[in-house]
C-alpha cells in the first residue's frame, strides 16, 4: 500500500471508529481529555513476589512517578519509582505520560494500601496471590473481548462480586479499533477491578492496530499493559509466563508468529521444559483464537496455531487452553465413567486437553448466535450469551469451573464443571 492509500484508508478508519466510539462506548466514560490527577490504574505480576504498577498522568504534569504503599491504610512504610515514564503518538493522538513502577517484594496473600504519584494520588488497595505450592489453592477469573458496552459493565461488576486471586483475560482489551481515546476510556472503565487484583492479558486481533507505512502493530497495546515478559524470558510483551499458587500460566499471542522457526515457539517450548509439576501441578495456556470452535463467527481462525503448537502442549500435559474472538461460549470435557475425555486433534482423547471460549465479555460487535449443527463430539456446552468464568483450583489434583451468564444483570451459574488435572495422565491411546 503507498502512502496516500494508505493516508485514505486511515482517514476512512478514524471517521468509522468515531462513530462507534459514539455509538457503543460505555456512557459513564465518555470524557476524551485526562484528568491533573494520576488515573488508568491497574496491577500485574511482575515476577515472584512483585507486582508491577500502571498508571498515566497528563501530559507535561509535574507530579512524582513513584508509588507509595503499605499494609495498613494511610500508612506507607515503602515506595518505589517508576522504572519507566514514556506516551506514544498515534496519528493526530498524543497519550498521557504512562508509568510503570515495580514493587515489592511483597508478602502472599495480603492486602495492600497504595498510592500513585505521591500525595496528588488516590489511596486504592490490592491483594497479592497466594503462595506458590502445589497444594496451594488459588481463584481466577477469566475473560475475553470485553470492550466498553452496558454489558460491559455488567460483567465487570458481576467479576468484582467474585473473590478472585488474578484475572486472565483472552484478548480484545478496548475495542479502541485505531481510536486511541478510546484506549482511555477503557482504562477508566476497568480501573475499579484492575488497580485491585492482578490483570493478566494476551493481545487479540482488535489490539493490534496497524497501518502499513504509519502504525506499528500493538503500539498502543505494548504502551498500555506491560506483562512479565523480561520475568519469564520471553523477548516479546506478547508471550509470557508466570506461576501462581499451583498453577503456571503461559499466555500466547496469536497474532505472534507463532511456526517452528519463531521465537514464540522457542521461547515456548523452553518454558515449558522448566515446568516443576511437583511445584506447579496445574498448566494454563491463553490464547486468543480458538483452537476448537463450532461457531459459525470465526472458523479456522485458530488452525493455524492449532496446528503449530497443540502437539507441544499435549506433550507437555497442558490442563486447560483458554481463548476468546469468538463473542460466545463454549466447553469441551465429556464425563466418561473411566474418567473424561479432552480433545486432541480433533478427537476425543484422554490426556487431551481441556478448551474453553469466552470470548463473550461484552463487546460492541454483539453475540455470535448461530452454531453448527450437528454439535461435534468435543462440544460439550455451548451458548451465545454474555458473561465470564471462574477456575478453583482447589489442590493439585481437582478443580471447579464455572461459567456465569449475564441474565438480567443477574450473574447466573449457566455451566459448571469438576475437573481433574492431566498431570499423571499416562494413556497414549484416544478415547471414543
Amino acid at each position: 500500500m503507498d502512502a496516500p492509500a494508505a493516508l485514505l484508508a486511515v482517514l476512512v478508519v478514524w471517521w468509522a471508529a468515531a462513530g462507534a466510539a459514539g455509538q457503543w462506548a460505555w456512557l459513564g466514560r465518555k470524557q476524551l481529555l485526562l484528568q491533573a490527577s494520576p488515573e488508568q490504574v491497574h496491577v500485574s505480576l511482575a515476577g515472584l513476589k512483585h507486582i508491577r504498577v500502571t498508571w498515566i498522568t497528563a501530559a507535561g504534569s509535574n507530579l512524582p512517578a513513584k508509588v507509595d504503599y503499605g499494609t495498613a491504610p494511610n500508612t506507607y512504610t515503602a515506595s518505589a519509582t517508576a522504572d519507566g515514564s514514556s506516551s506514544y503518538f498515534y496519528m493526530l493522538y498524543r497519550s498521557g505520560t504512562i508509568h510503570n513502577a515495580v514493587i515489592g517484594p511483597l508478602e502472599d496473600d495480603t492486602r495492600y494500601f497504595y498510592r500513585v504519584a505521591g500525595a496528588g494520588g488516590r489511596e486504592l488497595s490490592f491483594k497479592t496471590p497466594p503462595k506458590l505450592g502445589p497444594e496451594v489453592p488459588v481463584t481466577f477469573a477469566v475473560v475475553g473481548d470485553l470492550g466498553q458496552t452496558r454489558w460491559s459493565e455488567s460483567t465487570l461488576a458481576h467479576i468484582q462480586q467474585c473473590s478472585y486471586d488474578v484475572l486472565l483475560f483472552a484478548g480484545d482489551l478496548s475495542y479502541a479499533d485505531y481510536y486511541q481515546p478510546l484506549w482511555d476510556s477503557f482504562g477508566r472503565l476497568v480501573e475499579p477491578a484492575a488497580s485491585s487484583r492482578p490483570w493478566m492479558v494476551t493481545q487479540g486481533n482488535h489490539d493490534v492496530e496497524r497501518i502499513p507505512l504509519l502504525a506499528r502493530p500493538y503500539k498502543a497495546y505494548n504502551s498500555r499493559w506491560s506483562m512479565p515478559h523480561s520475568e519469564s524470558d520471553s523477548p516479546s510483551n506478547l508471550f509470557y509466563s508466570f506461576d501462581v499458587a499451583s498453577v503456571h500460566v503461559v499466555m500466547l499471542g496469536s497474532y505472534a508468529a507463532y511456526d517452528q522457526r519463531s521465537e514464540q515457539y522457542a521461547w515456548l517450548q523452553e518454558d515449558l521444559n522448566k515446568v516443576d509439576r511437583s511445584k506447579t501441578p496445574w498448566l494454563i495456556a491463553v490464547v486468543h483464537a480458538p483452537w476448537y470452535n463450532s461457531n459459525a463467527k470465526h472458523r479456522g481462525d485458530g488452525d493455524g496455531m492449532m496446528h503449530a503448537l497443540e502437539p507441544m502442549l499435549r506433550e507437555a500435559k497442558v490442563d486447560i487452553v483458554f481463548a476468546g474472538h469468538v463473542h460466545a461460549y463454549e466447553r469441551t470435557v465429556r464425563i466418561l465413567a473411566i474418567g473424561h475425555a479432552r480433545v486432541y486433534s480433533g478427537q476425543l482423547d484422554e490426556c487431551g486437553i481441556m478448551h474453553i471460549t469466552i470470548g463473550d465479555g461484552g463487546n460492541r460487535e454483539g453475540l455470535a448466535r448461530r452454531f453448527r449443527d450437528p454439535q461435534p463430539e468435543w462440544s460439550i456446552f455451548r451458548e451465545a450469551s454474555f458473561g465470564h468464568g471462574e477456575l478453583q483450583v482447589v489442590n493439585a489434583t481437582h478443580a471447579h469451573w464455572s461459567w456465569h451468564r449475564n441474565d438480567d444483570d443477574e450473574a447466573v451459574v449457566a455451566d459448571k464443571i469438576t475437573i481433574t488435572s492431566v498431570t499423571a495422565c499416562t494413556t497414549p491411546s484416544r478415547s471414543s
